[in-house]
């Protein structure tokens, strides 16, 4: 399937999970498009002084990978710069936060896959 940019489904989010500002999201794909146990598929974009606040992934692990822009990630027990072409991996109950601290948007893609039906960890 390919689905062209100006096809793609675009939301934003007040406040996205208790964080400052709005977030924008660019469905490359929703998840009932999936074969497989997805529930995200998309590019964030938040501008300077916005973020996500922080969350859990239960049975399910998230990656971030950014593509422009810089910001700080939260795991919870470190703070950490992250910038234009680095990966985050994140699951197994852990949570984690993201905000933009810089003066251009911070822009991700970001998908989240789900446990397999009956794993725990």
């Amino acid at each position: 399937m390919i689905r062209k940019e100006k096809d793609m489904a675009c939301e934003v989010r007040e406040n996205m999970r208790g964080g400052a500002g709005t977030v924008s999201l660019r469905h490359l794909f929703r998840a009932e498009e999936f074969t497989a146990p997805v529930r995200l598929c998309a590019m964030l974009t938040l501008p300077a002084g916005a973020g996500i606040g922080s969350h859990e992934h239960l049975k399910e692990d998230e990656v971030y990978y950014i593509t422009r822009g810089s910001g700080i990630l939260d795991d919870g027990n470190t703070q950490t710069r992250v910038s234009r072409g680095d990966a985050i991996l994140t699951g197994k109950g852990e949570s984690h936060a993201i905000f933009n601290d810089g003066e251009e948007d911070l822009e991700f893609f970001a998908f989240i896959a789900c446990y397999p039906e009956g794993e725990e960890t």
